[in-house]
Formats: structure tokens, sequence, C-alpha cells
């Protein structure tokens, strides 16, 4: 069983579901504010209307069924009803096909939302959720070990998003390669934070440590995701580390966090607390 389940990971799937779920959380909630001026029956670009042209096949959607303003709303505020339940810790009171139907019921919700919400739904952020929230299907809750083809899976997502990154920049604005990029990147970013002004008036040389340091941590550490602990725990530290500056110079929407959600996965926290008691199977053989 060992080579299938990983109990020592409990404690960082817990913490990734919930961060997640915050997630899904903060996706619906926005869904449900914003969709009648963007998508809805009189907004900009209208679901009706798009569907008129989009097969299932190719958009796979609830509102292929049914559209209506009032039934995207329903369901936008029953997915954050759900995700606030999961980041109570809902689902780990329930039988294990009960949460995993639970949250492949998210997953099913979200990617309604985002196949028939064309360009506002269009960015990195929106898939990358999708793919994380699908994985956390096969996760399971306290009922289980968390899979150790789940675990692997989740870190391939999160080397994919940073080396992924990292090419685009390297193969790209041939000011990345020179590390002078950031000398105006804080100032021309196009959804700048409250900090972003103070990041754009550090001195030039810092500007090259960052640009140089962006680098090692998108190119380099993911590599080390796969290698024993404690040294896949520290390249996860790296990443997170990277991401809260990102978070704190910028705004990208919640891609930033989601990163950091998929490090958390790879972090070993058995040492700060004990797996729980295994619940007994009827058959007296335990769980896991």
């Amino acid at each position: 069983m060992e080579w299938f389940s990983a109990p020592d990971y409990w404690l960082s799937r817990i913490v990734f579901q919930r961060a997640l779920a915050a997630l899904y959380l903060v996706a619906f909630v926005g869904a449900a504010l914003q969709f009648r001026a963007l998508i809805g029956e009189r907004g900009m670009l209208p679901v009706p209307e798009y569907l008129r042209h989009a097969p299932m096949r190719r958009v796979p959607s609830i509102f292929q069924l049914h559209y209506s303003d009032r039934f995207f709303a329903c369901c936008a505020w029953t997915g954050a009803v759900l995700s606030a339940a999961l980041l109570g810790g809902a689902a780990d009171r329930l039988p294990l096909w009960t949460a995993m139907l639970w949250w492949a019921l998210l997953w099913a919700l979200y990617l309604s939302i985002v196949n028939v919400g064309q360009t506002w739904y269009a960015f990195g952020w929106e898939s990358l959720l999708l793919e994380a929230g699908f994985l956390a299907v096969f996760l399971g809750n306290e009922r289980a070990a968390p899979p150790v083809l789940v675990l692997w899976l989740l870190r391939w997502l999160l080397f994919r998003v940073e080396f992924g990154a990292g090419l685009i920049k390297i193969r790209g604005d041939a000011c990345w390669r020179r590390l002078t990029c950031l000398y105006h990147h804080h100032e021309t970013q196009p959804m700048p934070g409250p900090l972003s002004w103070y990041f754009h008036r550090l001195p030039k040389p810092l500007h090259r440590v960052e640009a140089a340091a962006n680098h090692v941590t998108q190119l380099l550490v993911p590599a080390l995701l796969f290698t024993p602990q404690p040294i896949a725990s520290a390249a996860a530290g790296l990443i997170v580390a990277t991401q809260l500056w990102l978070v704190l110079s910028g705004n990208f929407a919640w891609l930033n966090w989601l990163t950091i959600a998929l490090a958390l996965p790879v972090l070993d926290l058995s040492a700060f607390a004990a797996p729980p008691r295994c619940r007994p199977r009827r058959s007296g053989t335990r769980s896991w």
C-alpha cells in the first residue's frame, strides 16, 4: 500500500484542499457578481447567442441544456456555498465517494461557467484552476491516505506552470535575457497593485537580481520538485516565496495564489502533526 498511498502527506493534502476551496469560493462569487454585465442575457457577450453556434461537443456546459440569468446565478451561488463548506472541512466528515462527488460537482459547475465565459474567461488561471480542481477530485479526504499518483500529478502541474513561465520569458523579449525587463515591468504591467509603484522605484541593480532570481526559480528549481525530501520541500518553499513576492509587486488574479496552493502538497508537514487514526473498514482491514 505504501506504493499507492502517502499517509505522511495527510496534512499537506488538507492544507491544499482548503486553499483550493478558497480559490473556488472567490471564483464563484466573482462569477455571480459580474456575469450579468459580461455574459448575461443582456450582457456584452450574451451566453444564449454564443451557444447558438457552439455545440455541446465543443463547449460542454450545463448551460447547453438551459440558460437564464436566474439559472446562472443559482449555479454560481451554489458553487460558492459548496466551496465555503469545503473550506470549512465538510468533505472530511463524509464517506470518501461522497467527498469525491462533491469535488466533481464543483469542478463541473465551474467548467460550465468557463466554457461559456468567452473572452472574459480566456485567461490561464481559469484553466489552471480547472486542472487543479480535477485532480482534487481524486485526492480523497480523511478516510483515505493521499494517493501517490495524484500527488505526483500535482507536482507535474506545478512544474509545468513554473517551467513554462520561465521558458516564455527566456524565449520572448530579449530584456529577460539581459536582466533588464524589470526596469519597466512594474510600471507598465496591466494590473498594478498598491505596492507596484514602490517596486518600480527599487534600484536597477536590484531589478537585475530579481530577474536572475526569477530565472533560477522558474527554470532550475522546478526540477527539484521530483527529488527526495527535504529537497522537494525546499524547492516548493522557494516557489512559494517567489509567488508571494509577485503578489506584493503586482496583480495576476489568483494565478499566484493557485501556484502557491499547488506547492503546498509538495511540502512534507509530517513533523508538525501525526496522521489521524485510520478508520477501519467493515472487513476489519484498515483504510490505509
